[in-house]
């Protein structure tokens, strides 16, 4: 389980963005700004939606807050690459097919509506030192997160 002052554990996956499928490392991409995942349920699942194009919506602040965000699931990441056409996402996604990341950073339902190994919606921030600054994890699915906090914890680290 990451925890709130420890490194972010690591895992790698799929990386998309629309249109492209690349490899993907997570200790690759941090070191140089603040990090935000946001591990979601599934893509095309109504609160997942909105999450998503919330943080499509918000991203120019995001920027500001010189902070990168990754959108994972455990989609393939051909789904991943049509969802985020269909919404006009900016953001690139990682394809957790695998789970190295639900498992890393322990947010893993065992079991929810009869589906084993989904992610529990969860949101944590990685400063630039590598280290977790930030985590919210939720056991309902419906729960989205609170972007406020999400961007008051990030001008923190600003």
């Amino acid at each position: 389980m990451a925890n709130i002052g420890e490194h972010a554990p690591d895992f790698s996956g799929k990386l998309t963005n629309g249109n492209d499928v690349k490899d993907f490392r997570l200790s690759e991409h941090l070191g140089k700004e603040n990090v935000v995942l946001a591990f979601i349920f599934g893509c095309f699942t109504g609160v997942c939606t909105t999450e998503m194009c919330a943080f499509r919506d918000s991203l120019e602040e995001f920027g500001n807050l010189k902070a990168k965000v990754y959108g994972i699931s455990v989609d393939t990441p051909y789904t991943q690459n049509a969802f985020i056409k269909a919404n006009s996402l900016a953001t690139e996604m990682v394809s957790d097919f695998n789970k190295e990341g639900i498992k890393a950073f322990g947010v893993v339902h065992e079991e929810i509506n009869g589906l084993r190994g989904m992610p529990k919606r969860s949101v944590f921030i990685i400063g630039k030192d590598r280290k977790v600054k930030y985590k919210w994890v939720t056991d309902v699915p419906k729960n989205p997160p609170n972007f406020d906090e999400i961007k008051s914890e990030l001008k923190k680290l600003h």
